[in-house]
């Protein structure tokens, strides 16, 4: 019964906002003289009910939509009298809010399976990410699509085994070698003056002992080898150097630290707690 009741009401609104949408084209083809009278008529007789203490009854949806259509060709302010100012605003955002909610609807277009099979395959038979396979599909078939919507087809690898089962994982990796470990990092300070001091800290992982520290106001990827090599001395026994990927870390100073007997080992992308020590 209640979707009957429903539908039924439904219905009737629907009806009431097609009258109240004719009545509404027939008053623009009618005369600016009879229009004049028939608002004269209506200020007389609402007039005439609001001396006499007459509360109106709730507008419907038909009736709100009139008078929000009316409102449009004249200064509503000055002619509203059943509601407030402030009533009479939130049915027009309301009426707003709705309108592009039905045009809004249908959201974007569904991509054809025959796409979908077809980026999978293309997937699975090239090494290519997902822009490269949106460049093949509009150059050579003119499929437009994004590459946001082409990694949503694309088969994901499987997950690493979280218990360690498969590869290791970094943290199992750096607590098993923990002894022949060496962290280093950067960090800055501010000085009363407002100078910006770079902190460089070369750390063994297993004991969290400080092997070196030094600070400059000017690091260099030179100046950091340095350091480096004031650290690691001859005749240690680490094996592993830790640092993230900063630019300051070049491939001419991971060169010099490997000839030293240290193996370097850069931090994931995009995993700062890589190096948390």
């Amino acid at each position: 019964m209640s979707s009957c009741s429903a539908l039924a009401a439904a219905v009737k609104n629907s009806a009431a906002l097609l009258a109240t949408l004719a009545r509404f084209l027939r008053d623009l083809v009618r005369s600016h003289t009879a229009l004049v009278a028939e608002n004269e008529l209506l200020r007389i007789t609402v007039a005439n009910l609001q001396s006499r203490g007459v509360k109106p009854r709730r507008l419907t949806d038909a009736q709100r939509l009139r008078l929000l259509l009316a409102g449009r060709l004249c200064d509503w302010r000055r002619v509203l009298v059943l509601v407030t100012p402030a009533t009479f605003l939130r049915w027009h955002r309301n009426a707003w809010r709705l309108f592009w909610r039905h045009k809004s609807r249908g959201g974007r277009p569904s991509v054809p399976p025959e796409v979908r099979a077809l980026i999978r395959a293309m997937a699975h038979d090239n090494p290519w990410g997902e822009e490269r396979i949106a460049d093949e599909l509009r150059a050579k078939l003119g499929i437009s699509l994004s590459p946001r919507t082409v990694a949503k087809y694309i088969p994901k690898p499987p997950d690493r085994d979280p218990r360690g089962r498969g590869d290791q994982r970094w943290a199992t990796f750096v607590r098993n070698h923990a002894e022949a470990i060496v962290a280093c990092d950067f960090c800055t300070a501010v000085t009363a003056t407002f100078r910006t001091l770079y902190v460089f800290v070369v750390m063994e992982v297993g004991s969290r002992r400080l092997l070196h520290v030094n600070v400059t106001a000017h690091p260099t990827a030179d100046w950091t080898l340095r350091q480096l090599r004031e650290a690691l001395p001859g005749g240690h026994s680490y094996r592993l150097l830790i640092h993230d990927r900063d630019s300051i870390y070049s491939c001419h100073l991971d060169e010099s630290i490997t000839a030293l007997g240290v193996n370097v080992l850069r931090t994931p992308k995009q995993a700062p707690r890589a190096n948390a020590f």
